[in-house]
């Protein structure tokens, strides 16, 4: 089973004004996926506060997926990608360049996501749009690549799939 925090960024929702339907949503569809749900949390749209959060879960928790959800977009409180980078040790920048390709069959604001995806030491964390129809889309098209990957990155695996 692969640990997994799902960890929503939003103002409105860390302050309990706007009801969280996104985390909901991937966490539904992560458990069905056979994901362990070990952690889940509101934030809000600060950079400290989402980067503490990911060292606090690669460092001390130790999960080996990190999936958040909003602050991707072009709003100045958008500030998830900019807090993933402080504390990444390496991009994986096929997870963005994915999601955006499938994301721009259904729309052309697709272009306008933000969103990166990077490791640090054994977690993988992948940024996903706020809205839980972009969200669910955007990890559809890389849920297949995702328990390869971690079995890569924990010593677990080949890097050759095929």
């Amino acid at each position: 089973m692969i640990k997994t925090a799902v960890i929503t960024i939003s103002d409105k929702g860390s302050k309990g004004e706007r009801e969280d339907k996104t985390g909901k949503e991937l966490k539904e569809l992560l458990e069905n996926e056979g994901y362990s749900i070990e952690h889940y949390k509101i934030i809000p749209d600060e950079i400290e506060d989402i980067s503490n959060e990911l060292v606090e879960l690669c460092d001390s928790k130790k999960v080996n997926l990190i999936i958040t959800n909003g602050g991707t977009g072009f709003s100045k409180r958008d500030v998830t990608p900019e807090a993933t980078e402080k504390v990444i040790e390496k991009y994986v920048p096929g997870f963005g360049e994915v999601m955006r390709a499938s994301s721009l069959n259904i729309t052309p604001m697709a272009m306008l996501s933000r969103g990166i995806a990077g490791i640090r030491k054994d977690t993988l964390i992948i940024n996903l749009p706020g809205g839980p129809k972009a969200a669910i889309e955007n990890l559809r098209a890389v849920l297949p690549a995702i328990p390869h990957g971690i079995e890569i990155l924990l010593g677990k695996g080949s890097e050759c799939a095929r």
